[in-house]
Order: C-alpha cells, then structure tokens, then sequence
C-alpha cells in the first residue's frame, strides 16, 4: 500500500473555486460525502476524472481538486467513455442530473450501460430542472406545475433506476443527498465493481421543487417511507420494523404485510434477482416506501476489459499487411 495515499484528506480534494449553488442546495452534501470518500478509494489523485454535462450538479468537476471535464448537454457518458477506453488505469465518474442524463442524454446513457462501461455513474435526480429555472424533467411527478407546464404536467414520470435495469446496467443503486454514511457506502461498492456503476441520488431543490423527497428525509416520519436494502435481510421498514414487504404470487406483485406473524412471507433482498430489483425500483407513492440500497448487481466483464483484450488479440495475430490486402476483393492500380 502507497502510504502517501494514505495522508490524503477531504481537504486535498478540495479545489480552491468557490462553489456556487443556492443556499440548501443538496449538491452540497453530495459534493462534501464525495471528497470525504475519496481518500478511502486508496488510488492517486491524478488517477481521478470527474466529467459532468450540463446543469446544476454538472458544475461538480470545478470543486474537485482532480481532473475533470465540464462537457455539453447529455453527452458525459460519451466522453467519459472515451478517457476510460484511452487510459483504463483512471478512475472515471459521471456527474449527471435527471434532465441531462435521461432527457437529451438518455440515448448516451443507455448505452453506456448496456455496454458496461467501467464508470461510476451519480446521477442527481431532484424530479425538477434546475439550472433553466424550473421546467418539469423526465422524473417530474405528473401533476408537477412549472413555467413549461403551469397547468400541470401530464407526462408520466420515468423511473432512472428501472431505465437503468431495462438498459442492461449490471449495478443500480439509490441513495439520498443528505444520507451521508448510505450514500458513501453506496458510492463505494459503485466504485469497486467492475463496469458501470449507476447510483441514482434523491437530491433537493430548495428554489424550484423544495420538499420533493421530504418523506424520505424526514428522520421523524423517514422510517415508514422508506426501506434500506440489505443482501439476503428481509425487506422490512417502519420505526419499529413492523412492516414489510411480501410478493403476492397470484398477482406476481409486491404488497406490504404487519411483519408480526407473517415472517416467513417477507421477502428477503437478493442483489441478483433482476425481476426482485424492477419490482423495488418501481416502489413509492402514496402505498410504499421508497426503496434505498444496491438494487441489483450482476459480474460481468466490461466494455473497457473486452475492447482492450481484442485490440490485444489484432496486435498478436499472425499474418502480414500484404496478405490482408490481397484476401477477399482487390484490385490493381496502374
């Protein structure tokens, strides 16, 4: 172990620019659970690349003493694909929000999951734009009254982690921006796996969307609206744990039970049941809780392993420029 790394601190990831959010912002706290996680990873600090897109969390790389690129709307996961693929000794992560990650760069992101791109991805989600004053995003309630929907608006809402399960993403998480220890414990297991890392963070909008998650956050009423996942624990919630919740098997849908003899029918969570993770993802309302953990995680190789060991493969194979040329159709220039 280098012990130089082991003198980092919160402070040396820490940049000298003044950060420049609005009071009560929760990228705050995500930014400050990130820099005091850093010097856990145990890897250098110039190994570190934070590149963002465009919106309110995407000013991240700026308060990073890393290095970092502040690219253009929705196009992160592209980019961040290509630093990784030109060096795989970096460590890449992805700073996105819910309109630049799932709206104009929805398509990027689908497919930097379904490849497995070795990434870590932390997508802001405050169900709201921001940075352009307000307008409903992709995971805006429907209903959501903003300056382009002031009636009201009607579209349905999509749910990032169950986009990021459809997409073929193998680790799909989610936590919440003033959570700090789930949050960091989160991050770091997104870290340690090998390929794309997805965390979806609940983050408020104190201006545009202020209180959108606040049954969530609320530590007084917290317990009964949302339940932290464990590998192989049973899915229970409540102050007391008293509830939890159970798979109907004639309608193959979750419902929540008094945990009070019915123990054996609490379901217990399994990190590589994909169809257990697309039921908890979809949780939430008004019925159940929102469900905050690993989600699913699934070992495979990544797009960044199979890529370099094919361009290994073409680099050894036998054969000559000459016979290449001449294989197949050729022709003779005079």
């Amino acid at each position: 172990m280098n012990t130089a790394l082991n003198k980092l601190t919160l402070k040396d990831y820490t940049s000298d620019q003044e950060v420049r959010w609005c009071p009560g912002c929760g990228d705050y706290a995500i930014l400050k659970t990130i820099q005091k996680l850093m010097p856990e990873l145990d890897q250098p600090r110039e190994n570190q690349v934070f590149v963002s897109g465009i919106g309110c969390s995407s000013r991240f790389p700026y308060y990073m003493n890393t290095y970092g690129f502040h690219t253009i709307h929705g196009r992160a996961p592209a980019i961040a694909t290509g630093v990784k693929l030109a060096n795989p000794e970096l460590d890449v992560w992805v700073i996105t929000g819910d309109g630049d990650g799932f709206s104009i760069g929805g398509n990027h992101m689908l497919h930097v999951l379904r490849r497995n791109v070795d990434l870590q991805i932390l997508l802001f989600n405050n169900e709201i734009y921001g940075l352009t004053k307000g307008q409903y995003s992709p995971t805006s309630q429907t209903g959501t009254r903003s300056p382009s929907s002031p009636e009201g608006s009607v579209d349905a809402p999509l749910s990032p982690c169950a986009v990021a399960l459809g997409s073929g993403g193998s680790f799909i998480a989610r936590s919440i921006d003033t959570e700090a220890k789930h949050l960091s414990a989160v991050v770091k297991r997104a870290h340690d796996h090998n390929g794309a890392g997805f965390v979806e963070i609940l983050q408020n909008c104190p201006i545009y969307n202020d209180g959108v998650f606040e049954q969530v956050k609320d530590k007084k009423i917290a317990a009964d609206f949302r339940v932290e996942l464990e590998h192989r624990q049973p899915i229970v919630f409540g102050k007391d744990r008293e509830k939890g919740i159970s798979l109907n098997r004639d309608t193959l849908s979750l419902e929540v039970i008094e945990v009070a003899g019915n123990e054996d029918r609490v379901l217990l969570h399994d990190e590589t049941n994909k169809i257990q993770a697309q039921l908890l993802a979809a949780m939430g309302g008004a019925d159940f809780p929102v469900a905050v953990g690993v989600l699913y995680r699934e070992e495979k190789t990544s797009f960044v392993d199979d890529t370099h060991q094919q361009l290994k493969r073409a680099r050894h194979s036998e054969g000559s420029l000459q016979d290449l040329l001449n294989s197949g159709h050729s022709w003779d220039v005079k």
